[in-house]
């Protein structure tokens, strides 16, 4: 055999270890030779092995003559090679020294090698030594291209050179990976030049995807190469700028390597480029995109607009408001003109606030005059809600008339198909207009929905085969089908006849109703069919298809709608679940019981919290039309529907008439209209939600950056500012300081764990002195301006002391060190939340790469007081981590798209008020977070503008964005962007335009510069070196404007009306000049709130993590003990806030005792202090029963009924719980005097009318081996004790209901009933009649006899009064009551067979007891109560049983 020697996989491991010691070096020139001797004799056995496996199937009859391999050569061949497992001769071997050891495996790479080999044939540099036909040459390429894809594409040649190289170096390791035989080994072969050429390596498709980033793998891409936008744009350009990535293959090349996810979230797609490289602004491509381009013209533009105002100044269903107070005198005009600025012009909402004030004046007026305004006359920043509803408002039309038209198309498509399978044509025919005209005038999507539904009810779908829907058979296509439309027809008026008379549009001729022939019954015997068979079942048909076509004619809904939505009512009432919520600061507490509550009184959230509770079943809602008007309302229908005749057929035929109404009305108008208002009372209530939360998020986004408080108002100030934050950590992480620089960057990382260590150990407290020395070193080294601490729990005040202490020692001890700047040092609270948002995403990890998370946490926590609104801009990126932030307690109604909508509308309003400074987020990257919102960009035009900000370093002119940019977009963007000596430029000469630095448009710098100039000429003349000068030159009008900027007082004191008189009338624009002159004065001064350091309250709930939802007076808590001491017991929240329950406060009878460490009690709040961090509660039974004030902001509509369902309910609960315990009640097999069959219910009713002493024995409800005593202490008190039986054989059942062989009670055994009663009841009830007979004894509830000892105690102040009363919340027990001075004390004893039991001693008397405790009155009582063991000897179970 010529060829190479094919090893079987037995022969693996000796070959291996040959060719590991016998691997030479290879020369060029032999292994040319070598390969091409091995081509031949591959290219033969190949061909033998695809025959051998049916891999290739030939297609030409010469070539399988050629290289036909008989079955017995095939077999020998085959045992021959299973012969000689390890035998090479030294040809063979020679072979194997020149190769490069990758031969083991020629058996596996044969087919593969194969393929590649030959479908190279026909290529410039493939192998040409024998001649193929062109039939096999194509059947190969099919085979090639199911192994491997496309050879031609270049990426898979880059990655094939790539790893050409590691393969080289894997050696026989790699080899025996099972991916080796998919890899073909480098072969030089000859090409058809006689040139060595190199083929290359193939690679099956799906290995192509290896190279991506798979979602699995993202983040370990990230941690390893760092941002991954880099790493996107990077690849992409690699692969643009590689010339042999032109072509076809070059735009997917992205797409192959990166999953579509990836893509879209950095976006990086094919659309993400187009809206990037579209002069367009971002959002405005987006909209566009949603409600298609409109073609806009001054009357679609006028009418919309009439649509706009009447939704803003009315009350219609969409309420943008809530209960705000809005301004009503909007000028129609005004919306018109910014609907084609939005659309023609392509200018963004804070463009049009900003600059084109002139063109919407009444747009900009807020209901409150001075909120633009602060106390000193200076502008604040604003939030234009009516601008952004114009907006929104223009989207919904855009989305109705959208929708319009796809109907019409439908419509009319639908028509013409109508009529080539009808021959009726003209009826049909005027019904599809009217239905075309009715959806022309539809003005909302509730009335296209009823045009909508009527063609439905008339051209159902699903009959023509062009417009396939599934097919719903209704009972009115039935009873079309069978012909009752003609019946139908003879009840009188149409719908759409009824809807004209009901709301007076157009009224029919008079005397259409009459003459009625014959009875409805006789018509309708004329149409019975198999699936109508009697006259009734006509008629009732025909009734039926009457009621829907009303219920659908679109006159009638709209008429119907406006009543049911000005007159309904909504009223609620508490289900059985609901009504067990008895907590009045429950939110379902404010809506139980509301009656007859107009659907427009609705205007806040409370409908949402309605809607909650009755998914949850805890309410029961209903909306409806109130009665009265229900009545006139069908009044007034069959006045227009009904006949006016009085024969006997024609008062059948009202007959059936009325019917109709009812089953139109009743059936399926009303019950329509209720769901309808469900609809509207929630898109209102979540309308309203969504300002409440836009508020809370503008209050949170419209603050300055912190300043010191004898700080200029300057915004360079914010340039000087040193922020060391600080974050609590528990030990792991430790409590970290970081020290940001003006910009924000990350200087310093200091971890202290021990300085606010309390532990008293010596090693500890040696830590916490090194600690501290640390953080005095580390503040004295950067001297920060202020120290911001993040309150995340009630540790960090203990933190807060011991940094003051540090800062006290670095004034006494080292006051040379101290800067003048920290001579005002501040240190306060910051609030947790957003930083901890940000130590969670994965912007963090791009701006912080290697850092914890405290120390990301710690950052954003500084950078928030340094530029709060970049440090929220920062979270709203792909994340969008900023929907995370809970500003409102009812958002978890909002989607994430509403809440993401408001917030991107007040992002953009402020930052175009505050505007983005270019340079100094070029030199620092955290920055450019804010520039998405600049208007005229987004996050794709934001992120190539940033890369293209980068690639410059600094910009100086606002002119020099133009190109990359664009016109349009840069005329939206320009603005809001400032061109200063910030950043890189900080401390360079470059000279920049003091316009740059303003909110002043370049379209107004001429303006601008004509201004300065006229001031600067009108103080010129006064000084001689200003004669002659050139007012026209750039130079003299920069001079004018730092002249204006430098003595503003001519300025200010220009009157701009005046002015204007001097300008052409075109440039009469008052508000723009004025923002002109200001602009002048002191450009992009900061209009937003000033940073307020938190008040003692707002420390209070930071610190301790509650709400005043979760902690206000009056509010039922429960809280864990902590330590039970002699007069007090304190406990603790899940948040670690401190409550105490004092003495007086204390729960009623043995709770307090048997409470212990860990124990959760229940309890009301008396009194938050919040200086102190102390909650103050009461666990007094009668505390917790008193209902609380209701609040004064209560609905009016809110009228309780809890008598009536209260007893309703509990008397349910005790039937309920009477048939469950009789269900499981077993009957004793037990014979005595005292025994009978009872359950506790029947055993109470028993003695009920029995003198106290009375008692029974009776089965026990834990099972047969035990029994319960009952016996009657006083009228409704009934003391039940449990009996233990012992000695029963558990398998006889009969043994388990005889009495036990032994009884126990607590402790005590007895050998039958009748020594218990002897022993055990006599004794107790001996005792019991003495006390109810004792002279001191006073009947009634524990508050009545302390009533009447206060009485005694009034008659008799110097005397010590007591008496004794019984127990009714735990039966077995009397109390003994005492007054000293004014308020009664109580001490508790129990009933036993041996007497009382009264601190810890027994008494057989009760003078006895009286004179024990008159000697030792003044000593404590030993416990604060009966022992838990003492109250249980008498009432083991809370329950009856």
């Amino acid at each position: 055999m010529g060829g190479r020697t094919v090893e079987s996989d037995e022969e693996d491991c000796s070959v291996e270890a040959y060719e590991e010691d016998q691997r030479p070096r290879r020369r060029d020139g032999d292994e040319d030779m070598e390969d091409r001797d091995n081509s031949d004799d591959e290219e033969e056995e190949g061909q033998d092995e695809y025959e051998r496996d049916d891999f290739i199937v030939d297609d030409t009859d010469e070539e399988e003559e050629e290289e036909r391999v008989s079955d017995d050569e095939r077999r020998k061949k085959k045992r021959k090679k299973k012969s000689e497992p390890a035998k090479l001769e030294e040809d063979e071997i020679r072979m194997l020294e020149e190769n490069n050891g990758c031969i083991k495996h020629r058996n596996k790479l044969k087919r593969l090698r194969k393929a590649g080999s030959e479908s190279e044939m026909d290529g410039p540099s493939g192998f040409s030594g024998v001649d193929r036909a062109g039939k096999k040459a194509t059947a190969e390429e099919k085979l090639e291209y199911s192994l491997f894809g496309d050879q031609d594409q270049p990426l898979e040649d880059v990655l094939e050179e790539d790893q050409q190289s590691e393969d080289d170096e894997v050696g026989e390791d790699y080899i025996d990976d099972e991916m080796a035989g998919f890899i073909v080994d480098d072969d030089e072969e000859i090409g058809g030049n006689g040139q060595v050429v190199r083929s290359k390596k193939l690679k099956r498709k799906p290995l192509r995807q290896a190279v991506g980033i798979s979602s699995s793998a993202l983040q370990d891409a990230h941690d390893i190469f760092g941002d991954v936008d880099e790493l996107l744009a990077q690849r992409k350009q690699d692969l643009q700028s590689d010339p042999a990535n032109s072509g076809k293959l070059s735009g997917n090349m992205l797409e192959d390597e990166f999953e579509p996810a990836i893509l879209a979230d950095k976006y990086m797609t094919p659309k993400d480029d187009q809206i990037r490289a579209t002069d367009v602004p971002e959002r405005i491509q987006l909209s566009e995109e949603l409600t298609d381009d409109p073609r806009r013209d001054n009357t679609r533009i006028e009418e919309e607009s009439v649509w706009i105002h009447s939704q803003l100044i009315g009350d219609g269903c969409l309420s943008f408001f809530g209960n705000e107070r809005v301004n009503r005198e909007i000028n129609q005009e005004d919306i018109a003109n910014v609907l084609t600025m939005l659309h023609v012009n392509k200018f963004e909402i804070p463009f049009i606030a900003t600059y084109r004030k002139e063109s919407c004046p009444s747009l900009l007026k807020d209901h409150d005059a001075n909120e633009h305004e602060n106390e000193d006359g200076t502008k604040i920043i604003r939030w234009h809600k009516l601008l952004w509803a114009v907006q929104t408002l223009d989207r919904n039309w855009l989305l109705l008339q959208k929708r319009k038209n796809a109907l019409k198309a439908y419509y009319e498509k639908r028509f013409d198909d109508e009529k080539q399978r009808i021959d009726d044509g003209l009826s049909n025919r005027q019904l599809c207009y009217s239905i075309i005209e009715l959806l022309k005038d539809a003005k909302s999507e509730k009335e296209v929905e009823d045009v909508d539904a009527k063609f439905n009810l008339h051209f159902p779908p699903g009959e023509v085969r062009d417009f396939k829907r599934p097919k719903r058979k209704t009972l009115y296509s039935i009873c079309r089908k069978a012909g009752l439309w003609e019946v139908a027809n003879q009840f009188g008026r149409s719908a759409e006849q009824l809807g004209h008379h009901l709301t007076l549009t157009r009224i029919p001729e008079a005397g259409e109703l009459d003459g009625m022939k014959g009875s409805p019954e006789e018509v309708a015997a004329n149409f019975t069919s198999a699936i109508f068979e009697t006259p009734q079942d006509v008629l009732r048909g025909a009734r039926h298809m009457a009621a829907v076509e009303i219920s659908c004619e679109p006159v009638v809904r709209k008429h119907i709608r406006s009543i049911f939505m000005n007159k309904a009512v909504v009223s609620t009432s508490p289900t059985p679940e609901g009504n067990l919520i008895k907590d009045s600061f429950h939110q379902l507490s404010s809506v139980k019981w509301l009656r007859n509550k107009p659907l427009n009184k609705f205007v806040d959230a409370q409908w949402l919290l309605i809607q909650k509770a009755e998914e949850e079943k805890l309410l029961k809602v209903t909306v409806r039309l109130p009665e009265d008007v229900e009545e006139e309302l069908m009044s007034e229908a069959r006045e227009n529907y009904l006949s006016d005749c009085v024969s006997k057929s024609a008062q059948m035929w009202d007959e059936q008439r009325k019917m109709i109404l009812d089953n139109a009305f009743f059936s399926l108008l009303l019950p329509s209209m209720e769901k309808e208002a469900r609809f509207m009372l929630t898109a209102n209530a979540k309308n309203w939600l969504r300002m409440e939360y836009g508020k809370q998020f503008w209050n949170k986004i419209s603050v300055a950056p912190w300043k010191k408080k004898d700080a200029d108002t300057h915004l360079d100030q914010e340039s000087e500012l040193r922020v060391m934050a600080c974050c609590w950590g528990p030990g792991k992480p430790a409590t970290t300081f970081v020290m940001l620089d003006s910009s924000g960057e990350l200087v310093d990382v200091l971890y202290a764990g021990y300085v606010s260590s309390r532990s008293q150990g010596a090693a500890e407290q040696q830590r916490k002195k090194d600690d501290q020395q640390r953080v005095l070193k580390f503040m004295t080294d950067h001297q920060p301006h202020l120290v911001c601490l993040g309150a995340s729990n009630l540790n960090c005040k203990q933190l807060k002391d011991d940094i003051y202490e540090v800062i006290f020692r670095i004034i006494e001890d080292h006051p040379r060190d101290v800067n003048q700047q920290m001579d005002n040092f501040s240190i306060f609270y910051c609030d947790e939340f957003v930083p901890r948002l940000y130590e969670n995403s994965w912007v963090s990890s791009d701006q912080l790469p290697g850092q914890s998370g405290i120390v990301k946490r710690a950052v954003a926590l500084g950078r928030y007081l340094q530029n709060p609104l970049a440090m929220v801009a920062t979270l709203c990126g792909p994340g969008k981590e900023i929907l995370s932030w809970k500003l409102h307690p009812l958002e978890r109604f909002l989607t994430p798209d509403d809440k993401y909508e408001i917030i991107e509308q007040a992002m953009m309003d402020a930052t175009s008020q505050i505007g983005f400074d270019v340079n100094l987020a070029a030199s620092h990257e955290w920055h450019f977070s804010t520039l998405q919102f600049v208007p005229g960009l987004g996050p794709r035009k934001a992120s190539a503008l940033q890369r293209e900000l980068v690639r410059q370093g600094s910009i100086l002119s606002r002119k020099e964005l133009v190109n990359p940019l664009g016109r349009k977009v840069f005329m939206n963007a320009s603005g809001f962007l400032r061109v200063r000596r910030s950043g890189a430029i900080a401390a360079t000469t470059d000279v920049i335009d003091l316009l740059e630095d303003t909110r002043i448009h370049p379209e107004s710098y001429a303006l601008a510069k004509n201004l300065a100039k006229d001031v600067y000429a009108e103080d010129a003349p006064s000084r001689e070196a200003n004669d002659g000068m050139d007012m026209d030159n750039d130079d003299q009008q920069e001079m004018a404007i730092e002249h204006v900027r430098e003595r503003p007082q001519m300025l200010k004191a220009l009157d701009i009306d005046e002015w204007m008189r001097s300008i052409p009338e075109e440039f009469n624009k008052r508000e723009t000049l004025l923002d002109i002159k200001r602009e002048l004065l002191c450009g992009f001064s900061d209009w937003r709130t000033p940073y307020a350091e938190p008040i003692p309250d707002e420390e209070f709930w930071m610190l301790c993590g509650e709400t005043e939802d979760s902690i206000s007076d009056q509010r039922i808590v429960q809280v864990t003990v902590r330590n039970i001491q002699e007069n007090r017991i304190i406990c603790t929240f899940d948040s670690g806030l401190k409550a105490i329950v004092t003495e007086d406060n204390y729960p009623d009878g043995a709770e307090s005792l048997q409470l212990k460490e860990g124990d959760v009690l229940t309890g009301k709040i008396k009194n938050v202090n919040k200086n102190r961090f102390l909650v103050y509660l009461t666990c007094k039974a009668s505390d917790m029963r008193t209902k609380p004030f209701s609040p004064s902001n209560q609905d009016p509509y809110y009228h309780e009924q809890p008598d009536m369902m209260t007893s309703k309910n509990e008397k349910d609960k005790a039937d309920k719980q009477k048939q469950i315990v009789k269900k499981y009640f077993k009957p004793r097999m037990i014979v005595h005097p005292n025994f009978q069959n009872l359950t506790a219910e029947e055993a109470m009713q028993l003695l009920s009318e029995k003198e106290p002493g009375d008692k029974v024995i009776r089965p026990s409800s834990r099972g047969p081996s035990f029994l319960t005593l009952t016996l009657k202490f006083s009228d409704g008190v009934y003391a039940h004790k449990e009996i233990i039986e012992s000695g029963k054989d558990q398998k006889d059942m009969t043994s388990l209901l005889r009495l036990g062989k032994t009884l126990t009670i607590d402790g005590e055994t007895f050998e039958d009933l009748d020594e218990v009663i002897d022993r055990y009841v006599d004794p107790l009830v001996y005792y019991l009649k003495s006390m109810l007979s004792h002279r001191k004894f006073r009947k009634g509830l524990k508050s009545e006899v302390d009533d009447m000892a206060r009485a005694e105690k009034a008659e008799n102040p110097r005397r010590i009064v007591y008496c004794f009363g019984m127990s009714h919340e735990h039966p077995g027990t009397f109390i003994l009551s005492y007054i000293r001075s004014t308020n009664p004390h109580h001490e508790y004893l129990r009933l036993n067979p041996r007497g009382f039991r009264f601190r810890k001693r027994d008494f057989d008397s009760i003078d006895r007891l009286v004179s024990y405790f008159q000697k030792h009155i003044d000593r404590p009582p030993p416990d604060a109560g009966p022992s838990g063991r003492n109250v249980a000897a008498m009432v083991p179970m809370k329950n009856s049983a």
